[in-house]
């Protein structure tokens, strides 16, 4: 980055010095500048543009198998130093530890932002929502309710230890929501579409905002019409894209090593183990250009990777951050994240996608008799430790005679990950990514993607209202 560090950095050596003066085996500080600025609509009227500043830095200590953390939303050396002292009061060590100087860690990865944010004024960014808003309502007069939020968001880190690793990195993300509601009588159908990525306003140019928010409205008038959704046993078509979701709540918590480490994990011991079908190939991607789950340093200040989990239905890795890797005597596979410097790091997901097969995707369906076709998934959960899972499904159709027919609602997917990982039998060679709506949840929120071509699973419960 170009731009002065927050702390200079024979200040944050004293820190580290303070912090391990107890005989800390591992000093580290976090340095955060988050700015934000958004706008959102509803009822046709934009609110003014809410602008947030947050600052602050992190203290670990780390000795034996335990850390401690400190906090400060202060970033003068001497609240600084009182954050490591109290960082570093759990350790009793008698040898005060050394701390080395900086070697400034290098990333080939280059995120660019070809539009600043700055380029386009906060008044013809509320005229876009305007325009999102009357592009919904004009496309048809059942459409009752539009709801637009748009943010932009600019996060710079500087991570350094006391092993002298100094590693800093930037991201900036977009991210445009989309929410239309149709309503005929008592009945209600909502869409909701997303649009974001880590880069500038060049996001808007390449992907139609229009073009979204017409095709929410498109599906959530369809929806008005839609069919009781069957119920029972029944093949399903997962479609493209967005359909990840399902995979990483389902089993890619339960790849993340804390997890793993804790217990709690469906994969626990079984590295090398047949887990997925042969056709599944699993993978978390940080060095993916423009996606929101990418970055070139995690927040352990340890580069981003590509990391198999899952390979032609072998289960490889887990995904590891400092703390757990260190604990377990592993590396780190980049996989650190924290909500901000309020926070400890732990193992996330960054971009995690199922590959590509072979398969045609007009074949995978032509090759159901009878089933239901998901095309856009809506909330869920699932249980880590066994791999049950439950989600609802936004948008879906029914497949008749290898044919999509009568949109359904009400319907919902249960099963458990692993098992449907083991069942799926058709996988197309059509990988798409989300378009940058997902944010996950584990204490901590940190942006996502997800991806995954088309996919066949050849039974799975569908709970619905109407009987199979």
């Amino acid at each position: 980055m170009t731009e002065v560090e927050l702390v200079p950095e024979e200040s944050a050596r004293r820190v580290l010095s303070e912090a391990v003066k107890n005989g800390g085996d591992l000093s580290e500080i976090y340095i955060e500048d988050r700015q934000s600025t958004t706008l959102s609509l509803e009822d046709s009227k934009v609110e003014e543009a809410v602008r947030g500043l947050d600052r602050g830095a992190g203290i670990r200590v780390f000795y034996g198998g335990l850390a401690t953390y400190a906090h400060s939303d202060d970033l003068s050396e001497a609240s600084l130093l009182t954050a490591a002292r109290e960082a570093a009061s759990a350790a009793r060590g008698t040898n005060r530890s050394q701390v080395l100087a900086f070697t400034h860690a290098h990333s080939d990865l280059v995120f660019t932002s070809q539009r600043p944010f700055d380029e386009v004024s906060d008044r013809a960014k509320g005229e876009l929502l305007r325009d999102l808003d009357r592009e919904a309502r004009v496309y048809d007069p059942r459409v009752s309710q539009v709801q637009v939020l748009y943010g932009e968001y600019r996060r710079r880190v500087w991570i350094g230890n006391s092993e002298g690793l100094w590693a800093e990195d930037e991201r900036n993300i977009l991210r445009l929501i989309l929410v239309v509601m149709a309503r005929r009588q008592d009945l209600v159908q909502e869409s909701i579409r997303g649009i974001g990525g880590q880069m500038g306003l060049e996001l808007l140019d390449q992907v139609d905002p229009v073009a979204e928010v017409r095709d929410a409205a498109a599906s959530a008038v369809r929806m008005l019409d839609a069919e009781p959704a069957p119920a029972g046993p029944m093949p399903v078509v997962m479609n493209h894209g967005w359909g990840g979701v399902l995979f990483h709540e389902a089993c890619g918590h339960a790849l993340e090593a804390d997890a793993v480490m804790q217990g709690g994990s469906i994969f626990a011991g079984r590295l090398g183990e047949r887990v997925a079908s042969p056709l599944i190939t699993l993978v978390d991607d940080a060095t993916l250009p423009g996606r929101r789950g990418s970055f070139r340093f995690d927040d352990d200040g340890r580069p981003s990777q590509r990391t198999v989990l899952i390979e032609q239905g072998v289960l490889r890795e887990y995904m590891w951050d400092l703390a757990q890797a260190r604990s377990a005597g592993r590396q780190s596979t980049g996989n650190g994240r924290r909500e901000s410097f309020r926070y400890l790091p732990m193992p996330r997901m960054t971009n995690t996608l199922i590959e590509a097969g072979e398969s045609d995707p007009d074949d995978i369906l032509r090759s159901v008799k009878r089933g239901l076709y998901v095309k856009m998934l809506g909330g869920g959960q699932a249980d880590t430790a066994r791999g049950d899972f439950v989600f609802s499904v936004n948008e879906g159709y029914l497949i008749e005679d290898g044919r999509l027919t009568a949109p359904v609602r009400g319907a919902n997917l249960i099963g458990n990950g692993p098992e449907i990982l083991r069942e799926i039998t058709m996988v197309g060679n059509d990988l798409e990514l989300d378009k940058g709506l997902g944010m996950c949840g584990k204490g901590q929120q940190v942006p996502v993607g997800v991806g995954q071509p088309t996919l066949l699973i050849p039974s799975i419960t569908v709970g619905g209202t109407k009987g199979h």
